[in-house]
């Protein structure tokens, strides 16, 4: 976990640097395309809208396309939003899950100060709850 810790950190320098050059208020897109441009320049590989199929039961159903994965290791998921909510931890725990990547980051361009949140994959077993007890 050492090895997705120095990467977050870098990763959250880069973003710190484009929301310092950029300003807050502009498109996700652009910010998007403003981080590729700084993890390159800081000698990462970012992969662009990898695809990866999703299938149940043995059938394919569809592809999942996250936003940056940089190092192979890490999903950097850029966002303009008020508040991370639920429902993107949630989204970002299901890429995790298909990819088989530990961990994924979002971050938000939204305001002046840079906003993010580390989300890991859970290594535990699926299970339902009881709704029965």
């Amino acid at each position: 976990m050492m090895i997705h810790e120095e990467l977050s950190g870098e990763i959250i320098g880069a973003a710190m640097e484009v929301l310092n050059k950029l300003k807050p208020g502009l498109d996700e897109k652009l910010y998007e395309r403003a981080m590729i441009i700084e993890l390159k320049r800081r000698g990462h590989n970012v992969a662009v809208q990898s695809s990866f199929p999703v299938s149940y039961r043995g059938e394919l159903i569809g592809t999942l396309i996250p936003d940056l994965i940089v190092d192979a290791a890490v999903i950097v998921d850029p966002k303009v939003v008020s508040c991370f909510t639920d429902t993107h931890v949630a989204q970002m725990i299901g890429y995790l899950n298909i990819t088989g990547l530990d961990l994924a980051l979002l971050i938000n361009f939204k305001n002046a100060r840079l906003e993010w949140k580390r989300v890991l994959r859970s290594n535990e077993p699926d299970e339902a709850p009881d709704l029965h007890a």
